[in-house]
């Protein structure tokens, strides 16, 4: 058996080095990759967090918003965000009481930054209540006792237990018209799955924030 020559010896070696480099490479950028997605589903979670909390305060600046015009039905809910940014008038004071702060009207989640107002009879509430009923394990929300005058006004929810579809979000931006006249609720425009869940929902735009059932 003929032996190598020296020469012939490092090429191989020098093969055997780049397949070695090329095999750590291609590690690395996997590597690399992963820490990025990482980072990146950290960021939407934290936007997430600050929606979630944002439109947890929407929903309260709601309710005390009608409560201060007597709970009567859909006259007293608001027509715009800019009359929650103005706050509310409270006997006795001269100077209104401010019930949403300026960040937290805007969406954290879509890139306009603006909440999609939903109406009473909108069937985003419908879902809603179906996607709550099915969290609860078929026990639909009650209305707040302050809310019941709205109750006759939600449209009927549909297909409890058939939520499939409802879990493959389009992506993107919703883009059409908000709710005219009053509203009782608000959602993100993003399209997009969640990374975290709200009341077992893992659709932005699903994500209702109302004070009818809190």
């Amino acid at each position: 058996m003929e032996r190598k020559s020296k020469s012939a010896m490092r090429i191989d070696e020098g093969g055997y080095a780049l397949v070695a480099l090329l095999v750590v490479m291609s590690l690395l950028a996997l590597f690399a990759m992963a820490a990025a997605s990482n980072v990146t589903q950290q960021g939407q979670r934290e936007r997430e967090k600050e929606a979630i909390f944002r439109g947890e305060q929407v929903a309260d600046a709601i309710r005390l918003y009608y409560r201060s015009r007597g709970a009567q039905g859909t006259n007293s809910l608001p027509t715009e965000i800019d009359q929650l940014l103005e706050g509310i008038q409270i006997p006795g004071r001269t100077k209104k009481l401010q019930i949403l702060r300026v960040a937290a009207a805007k969406d954290p989640l879509s890139r306009s930054g603006e909440w999609k107002l939903i109406g009473p009879t909108s069937q985003d509430v419908a879902t809603l209540v179906r996607n709550l009923t099915v969290y609860s394990g078929g026990v639909p929300p009650t209305p707040r006792n302050d809310f019941r005058a709205l109750a006759g006004l939600i449209p009927q929810m549909m297909n409890v237990l058939d939520d499939k579809s409802e879990h493959t979000a389009p992506g993107g931006e919703d883009d059409s018209a908000s709710s005219s006249g009053p509203f009782l609720g608000v959602t993100s425009r993003s399209q997009r799955n969640s990374v975290i869940t709200y009341y077992g929902i893992d659709r932005h735009d699903q994500w209702i924030f109302t004070p009818l059932f809190r």
